[in-house]
């Protein structure tokens, strides 16, 4: 078994100007790009089965997207579209690309535009392309950082969240040079906020920009795990990209650590892939009538204000300005039940998919939407070996999936979920199931 592998990017940075998506009411139009936004492959091929693992800089990759980019990559090199996994890393910095019926009383939200659009799915195309196309005898060894002090939780700072940092370090199987890495870590890339025009990947674009100085040549490829209550707020000292920079390099340090601590007798080329996906059905969210959701807006407001009056500690704070934006979220929801078109959306979006890759001993399973990270421990704790979860991966949920706690306690996230907890306990059976059939193939 000669295992082959190949890395490629693609500059995904809108070339006009567009509108930044991932804070409520911002009329945020781009003057330009701190850091270039990009799509980023790694192409694995066994012999037997090849894939490919992509990492976009955007909020959102949606189904339909998904969807088009796998179908060309098919028809192009022939990589299964099933085989492919694509996921955002949900910087709140990029292009808008995904229509989202919760933000449909907000102004300041243009759609997508049709020409960022194309340009984002011929990157999407022609990083898989390029990575396919690159290929060369590899090696692989697969490790992981922990990570303290990037951010937590942002319900409860001292709630669950994952340190893990999962790693897929690649290496030229002639000369040994590490030329490829796949980084799976489940953070909200929200250190950038609203005040900011520039488009920006947030902290990774800093974690990658280390790796590669200290590992020049070498295709990092990130990926965010389950991160929907997870967050920097409690561990910024400010919203800037000074601020970015810390976060993101502390990150990075981390990460080459963990690399320089590899062992030839990590890697190796006998590494069997396989890869395999289910479709689950969600379960609908109901939301209570008008009047119920213009109060729980009003009293969302009135703590908010509150808590200004008081000047509360910034934490604290943007919490409760949070929840003012899912009452808010949860109004334009409720009035939509009312006339309908909710029912309509979220038959739309009934089925999603669930993705498990093999990659030697490990598993990476990828779930759509903005997951709560308690899902992922969940099958990280109950996997037979070594497992990774990536967030966000082949499409958006129109919201959350929160926990049953999350739900009975209220608050942003859980105010605007479209489908209900159950949905998140489906995706983790389904991802276990998967990993069962898989662990002796």
């Amino acid at each position: 078994m000669t295992l082959m592998a190949g890395a490629a990017t693609r500059d995904i940075t809108p070339a006009m100007p567009v509108f930044l998506a991932g804070y409520p009411h911002a009329a945020r139009v781009s003057t330009g790009a701190h850091d270039p936004l990009l799509a980023s492959a790694i192409h694995l091929s066994d012999g037997r089965t090849p894939l490919l693992l992509i990492g976009l800089d955007i909020l959102y990759i949606s189904q339909q997207s998904t969807a088009i980019c796998r179908e060309a990559i098919n028809k192009s090199i022939g990589i299964p579209a099933g085989n492919i996994l694509i996921s955002a890393t949900h910087t709140h910095s990029g292009p808008v690309t995904a229509d989202q019926l919760a933000w449909r009383n907000d102004p300041a939200v243009p759609a997508p535009d049709p020409g960022y659009m194309e340009h984002l799915h011929n990157g999407i195309i022609g990083a898989g392309i390029a990575a396919h196309t690159a290929a060369q005898p590899a090696e692989i060894a697969i490790t992981s950082a922990s990570a303290e002090g990037i951010g937590r939780n942002r319900l409860d700072p001292k709630g669950p969240f994952d340190p893990e940092v999962g790693l897929l370090a690649v290496r030229s199987k002639s000369d040994s040079r590490l030329y490829a890495l796949d980084i799976i870590y489940g953070m909200h890339p929200t250190v950038i906020h609203e005040d900011t025009k520039l488009a920006s990947s947030d902290f990774p674009h800093y974690t990658r920009q280390h790796i590669i100085e200290k590992h020049p040549g070498i295709t990092p490829v990130y990926h965010n795990g389950p991160c929907g209550n997870l967050s920097p707020r409690y561990d910024v000292k400010g919203q800037t990209f000074t601020e970015a920079e810390r976060l993101g390099r502390k990150l990075g340090k981390l990460i080459v650590k963990s690399l320089k601590a590899l062992k030839d007798s990590d890697f190796s080329s006998n590494i069997p892939l396989v890869v395999k996906s289910r479709k689950i059905k969600l379960t609908p969210n109901k939301f209570p009538p008008v009047p119920e959701a213009e109060a729980r807006l009003r009293a969302a407001r009135d703590r908010f204000e509150q808590l200004k009056r008081e000047r509360a500690p910034r934490g604290a704070f943007r919490t409760a300005e949070c929840v003012v934006f899912g009452a808010e979220n949860a109004l334009a929801l409720t009035q939509a039940q009312a006339a309908g078109e909710l029912a309509r959306r979220q038959a739309e979006y009934a089925k999603a998919e669930v993705q498990v890759l093999r990659i030697g001993d490990a598993f990476l399973a990828g779930l759509p939407g903005e997951i709560f990270v308690e899902y992922a421990l969940e099958i990280k704790q109950r996997a037979p070996k070594r497992a990774f979860v990536i967030g966000l991966a082949n499409g958006e949920l129109q919201g959350y999936i929160v926990t049953p706690a999350a739900a009975r306690a209220g608050g942003y996230e859980a105010a605007w979920a479209m489908f209900a907890p159950e949905s998140g306990r489906r995706m983790v059976k389904a991802a276990l199931n998967l990993i069962d059939k898989m662990k002796e193939e």
